[in-house]
C-alpha cells in the first residue's frame, strides 16, 4: 500500500478492553486510541461491555468505533479467577491466564467483522493496543500478513519478576498463576504473531529482553502510559524552599501488600511524630485496616492523611499538594501515576525494579536500590530526612521531570511517535523510530542537577544519579 505525503494514515485500533470510566490498562487503551485517533483517520473496536461508555464519551457507532460482543466468555473468566481467588483478594494473574485463553474468540468476531473492509484496503494497516500482556496472542496477526495488511503489537508489558526477599509478598498475593507464565515461551501462536507483526512496541525492558533477537529489528522501546494534561497540566510547581514547615510526601495506588505503603509509613514515622513530615496516603485496598492500625500504633495519626481513593479528575489538585512523591512497589509494571506526580512538578521516589524506574531519568527523581525490606526503609527514612532539611534541590528535580513528561510522555507526544512507527511501518520513513532504552534517558544525562551531590551516595542506584 502507498500514501501520499498529505493522506491521513487509517488504522483500525483495537483496544479491546478500553474504556473511559475506568483506570488501569483500561483508561490507557482508550487514551492512547482517543490521542491516534487525533492524528490519523482511526476506527476504534473494542469489547461491547465498554460500548455504553464510549457513547457517553461523545463516541459514534459504526463512525468512530464498533463493539464486539464477545461478553459472556468475557465473563466467564471474570467469574473462574473470582470464584478461584482468595476471599477479599482477587488474583490478577489467574484473571489474565483466563483472559488469555478467550481473548483468541473476539479476534474471530473482529475478523469476520472487518475482513472484507480490511481486504478492499479500507485500513492501512491494524493495531492491537489492548491486551497490554506480551503473553497474549493475535488470532488475526498472520491472516492480515496474508492479506498484506500491516500489524503494530503494543505497547506490550508484563513478566515482572518478583524480588528476591519477598516470597511472603507472593504467597499473600497469591501469584501461584503466574508461574505458569513461563509456558508462553512454547506457544505457537505468540510467535506467529510476533513473526506476523510489522513492529512490536515494548514498553518496558522486561517486556524487550523476552522478544527474540531475531526480531529485534521490528522493535521500538515505548512505555505505554502518558498524561492527561487536563487533568495534571504542565503548571509550574511552587516549591517550598524553607525547613521550618513540614515536608508534605504522597503516595497514590492499590492498597495490597506489593505496593510498600508499609514500609514507607515505617520508614516516615519518625518524622512524622517529630512534625517534620506529612504523609498523604490516597487510595483503597485489602490493606487499608493493617496500614491504619499502623498508623494508631505509631502515634502518628495527626501527620498521615488516609482518605481512600480520589476520583482521577481530582487527583492533580490533590497531588499539587505534595512536595515529593514517593511510590514503594516492589513489583509494578508500568507505574503511569508517577508520570503524573512529575508532570504536576513532582519528583518521585521509586524502587529500580519494573517500570517506575524508566520513568525516571537522572535528575528527575530518586531511585533506590531494590533491596532487602529493612534497608530499603532505612534508605526512604535517610532521604526523606536529607530532603528535609534541604528541600529547595526539589525545585530544580521538579523542573526537569516536567521538561521530561512534556517532551516524552503526554498524550499528545505519544501520538506523534506512534505515528512515526506507522509511518516507518509503510514505508514512509527509511529508519526506525528510537527515542532511547529506556525513552529519554539520553538526552537528560547533560541536564542532572547540582543538587545530585547533596545526597549521600549510599541511598541510590549505581550510575543514576539521583
Amino acid at each position: 500500500m502507498t500514501h501520499k505525503p498529505s493522506s491521513r494514515i487509517r488504522p483500525l485500533i483495537i483496544v479491546e478492553a478500553a474504556n473511559p470510566a475506568l483506570t488501569s490498562a483500561a483508561l490507557v487503551g482508550w487514551s492512547c486510541a482517543q490521542a491516534i485517533s487525533k492524528v490519523t483517520d482511526a476506527h476504534i473496536v473494542t469489547e461491547w461491555r465498554n460500548r455504553d461508555d464510549f457513547l457517553k464519551a461523545g463516541m459514534v457507532e459504526g463512525r468512530d468505533f464498533t463493539a464486539i460482543n464477545n461478553r459472556r466468555l468475557q465473563h466467564l473468566s471474570w467469574s473462574l479467577a473470582s470464584k478461584l481467588s482468595r476471599k477479599g483478594s482477587f488474583s490478577w494473574s489467574l484473571y489474565a491466564l483466563f483472559s488469555n485463553l478467550v481473548y483468541p474468540f473476539f479476534e474471530r468476531k473482529l475478523w469476520h467483522a472487518f475482513r472484507s473492509r480490511l481486504e478492499a484496503g479500507e485500513f492501512d494497516l491494524v493495531h492491537r493496543v489492548l491486551p497490554l500482556s506480551p503473553t497474549t496472542a493475535s488470532w488475526i496477526a498472520p491472516r492480515l500478513k496474508k492479506i498484506g495488511v500491516p500489524f503494530v503489537l503494543g505497547p506490550l508489558n508484563g513478566g515482572v519478576p518478583w524480588p528476591k526477599g519477598f516470597d511472603d509478598l507472593r504467597k499473600q498475593e497469591r501469584d501461584g498463576a503466574g508461574r505458569l507464565r513461563t509456558l508462553h515461551r512454547f506457544s505457537r501462536g505468540l510467535s506467529k504473531t510476533r513473526e506476523s507483526a510489522s513492529a512490536i512496541l515494548a514498553a518496558s525492558r522486561t517486556t524487550l529482553r523476552e522478544i527474540p533477537s531475531q526480531l529485534m529489528q521490528r522493535v521500538v522501546f515505548m512505555p505505554e502510559n502518558a498524561v492527561d494534561l487536563e487533568k495534571f497540566p504542565l503548571n509550574p510547581k511552587t516549591t517550598h524552599s524553607e525547613t521550618s514547615r513540614p515536608l508534605r510526601i504522597s503516595f497514590v495506588g492499590r492498597l495490597v501488600a506489593l505496593k510498600g505503603v508499609d514500609m514507607l509509613l515505617t520508614a516516615a514515622a519518625p518524622l512524622v511524630r517529630s512534625g517534620s513530615l506529612h504523609l498523604d496516603i490516597i487510595g483503597d485496598g485489602p490493606e487499608r485496616e493493617r496500614l491504619q492500625k499502623m498508623v494508631a500504633d505509631e502515634g502518628i495519626a495527626a501527620g498521615v492523611s488516609m482518605d481512600g481513593w480520589v476520583p482521577h479528575a481530582q487527583l492533580g489538585s490533590r497531588l499539587r499538594k505534595s512536595d515529593l512523591f514517593v511510590f514503594p512497589s516492589i513489583r509494578e509494571f508500568g507505574g503511569g501515576v508517577v508520570l503524573e506526580a512529575m508532570a504536576l512538578g513532582i519528583p518521585a521516589v521509586v524502587l529500580d525494579h519494573g517500570g517506575p524506574p524508566e520513568l525516571v531519568p537522572p535528575g528527575t527523581g530518586y531511585v533506590l536500590p531494590m533491596t532487602t525490606r529493612e534497608d530499603i526503609v532505612s534508605r526512604i527514612r535517610q532521604l526523606l530526612t536529607e530532603l528535609k532539611n534541604d528541600p529547595a534541590q526539589l525545585k530544580s528535580a521538579g523542573e526537569l521531570a516536567q521538561a521530561h513528561v512534556r517532551k516524552y510522555y503526554t498524550w499528545e507526544a505519544k501520538a506523534t511517535q506512534i505515528l512515526e512507527v506507522y509511518r516507518w511501518v509503510l514505508g514512509l520513513r527509511s529508519t526506525k523510530p528510537d527515542w532511547g532504552t529506556p525513552m529519554g534517558f539520553v538526552h537528560t544525562q547533560d541536564s542532572v542537577v547540582q543538587a545530585v551531590d547533596t545526597i549521600p551516595e549510599s541511598l541510590l542506584v549505581p550510575g543514576h544519579g539521583f
